[in-house]
């Protein structure tokens, strides 16, 4: 690693996905390959996030990727919201066929198909989920995973009779995402509600969840869109109740993506490279022998018990037994992929009947008797990812400023803080906001509330709620 993060976090960030396998930049601008071990990352995020979207009743379908021009049309305010970032498909037309665009989000044809598939109310709730790829003709910088003019994500779409009901399943789909955030990715995050300026085109309001990262730039970490009537009415989604009465559908959709694996490396990386949560890593550990000649094979075979004993305890376990690198190549190597637990297997160890583990993120090391070597293993994991999310906790909590006038207000911003302040709850108050900060904004109003004052920080004007404040990805 030539980047040092805390001097030149722009360039460390490339260097560190790049170096350590996770992905390249493709043939085509703005685009990006998975290598093996970012798509791995992505298996375990998906794998952990589709058990908790099916708890809640949601099943998985596939949608087109293509969507007529007519459709993408046809809810105005959704559509303005993605005029920048549609790419449409050039073709020559067929007779009779329109133009087609690449999905930006899939609302608009999901919805066409709930309004053929809903007819009474024993067809609800209808609660879907598609994993699939996004094109957005991104005209901003892009960059890797962050911000790509393809990524991967999954999207929730739920028709309800009530109310009541998709307000919940709003609420319930980002809780899943807390839950995955915090406790899978080890990072925190601040949820609550979006500004009108900034809720989803087309959405009756915008939950999220929003993370700091250690630039200063807060980074969306996931959303979730109560959408009312108002798309039902667009596309005449209705059903008839058990009194006979027809009624509108109340929708919600939701959705996180792979800047999830960007957000993990920018929070727990280092100037060595990756340092990965273990529940996202897709080897937990990996064993190293060390020998000489005369012990090599009795080392080997150690290393290869070691190893078996663990993969078959359910902990994701490599061995290296590449003979042209040494040791200490070894352990920079598997630093930089972040691997959490380096395993080393020497003479010395067989004579004690132990290993000696290694912890990526502190470089602690300790000796595991064999004896209790799965246990041990899987205690140390737990640690490192419940020692991994405080750290970036304590780090979040480190770098929110209070502030209670604009002076303070625009200095901390200014210092690559986020800031928390009262606010007026006035769009022109945010607007200027977003002006005198050079770019700003209100990341969300949070569900829980404190008093910071009764005066907006901005403005002055009597307050209505705190908001957290930030420049974003």
């Amino acid at each position: 690693m030539k980047a040092r993060k805390a001097e030149n976090f722009h360039e460390w960030y490339p260097e560190v996905i790049l170096s350590s396998k996770l992905a390249d930049y493709a043939p085509v601008h703005g685009c990006i390959v998975f290598r093996e071990r970012g798509y791995a990352i992505w298996e375990l995020i998906q794998a952990s996030l589709d058990a908790k979207i099916k708890a809640m009743g949601v099943k998985n379908a596939y949608f087109p990727l293509f969507i007529p021009e007519s459709l993408l049309k046809k809810e105005a305010d959704h559509f303005k919201g993605f005029i920048p970032e549609v790419a449409w498909v050039e073709r020559k037309e067929g007779e009779g066929e329109e133009r087609v665009a690449l999905r930006p989000t899939s609302e608009t044809v999901i919805y066409s198909m709930y309004a053929k598939w809903i007819r009474s109310h024993r067809d609800l709730p209808l609660k879907l989920n598609q994993w699939c790829n996004i094109v957005r003709w991104e005209i901003k910088q892009t960059r890797l995973f962050l911000r790509t003019r393809e990524f991967l994500w999954q999207e929730g779409h739920t028709a309800h009779a009530t109310q009541e009901e998709a307000e919940k399943q709003v609420r319930d789909a980002l809780d899943a995402y807390i839950d995955l955030v915090e406790n899978a990715l080890a990072i925190p995050v601040i949820a609550g509600k979006k500004t009108r300026l900034e809720t989803f085109a087309g959405a009756v309001y915008t939950t999220a969840i929003e993370a700091l990262m250690p630039d200063g730039r807060a980074l969306q970490m996931g959303t979730s869109h109560y959408l009312g009537e108002h798309f039902p009415k667009m596309f005449g989604i209705k059903y008839m109740t058990e009194d006979e009465q027809e009624k509108f559908v109340h929708t919600t959709s939701w959705g996180v993506s792979t800047r999830l694996i960007g957000a993990a490396v920018m929070v727990h990386g280092d100037d060595k490279g990756l340092v990965l949560p273990p529940k996202i890593a897709p080897e937990q550990a990996v064993v190293i022998p060390i020998y000489k000649d005369d012990s090599r094979e009795k080392v080997f075979a150690k290393c290869e018990e070691v190893r078996s004993r663990l993969e078959k305890a359910g902990i994701r376990c490599i061995a290296d037994y590449d003979e042209s690198h040494t040791p200490g190549w070894k352990f920079a190597e598997y630093e930089l992929w972040g691997i959490p637990l380096r395993i080393e297997v020497g003479p010395k160890d067989i004579e004690k009947r132990q290993v000696t583990a290694a912890r990526r993120d502190t470089g602690g090391k300790s000796g595991i008797p064999e004896a209790h070597l799965e246990a041990k293993i899987a205690e140390l994991l737990e640690s490192v990812q419940k020692d991994l999310l405080e750290r970036a906790r304590k780090s979040l909590e480190e770098n929110v400023v209070v502030a209670k006038t604009h002076g303070e207000l625009v200095k901390a911003i200014s210092g690559r803080k986020m800031v928390k302040a009262a606010h007026c709850g006035s769009e022109e108050c945010e607007q200027k906001i977003k002006e005198a900060t050079e770019g700003g904004t209100i990341r969300c109003i949070p569900f829980r509330q404190e008093k910071i004052s009764d005066r907006c920080a901005a403005c002055g004007s009597p307050a209505k709620h705190t908001v957290y404040i930030a420049k974003a990805y």
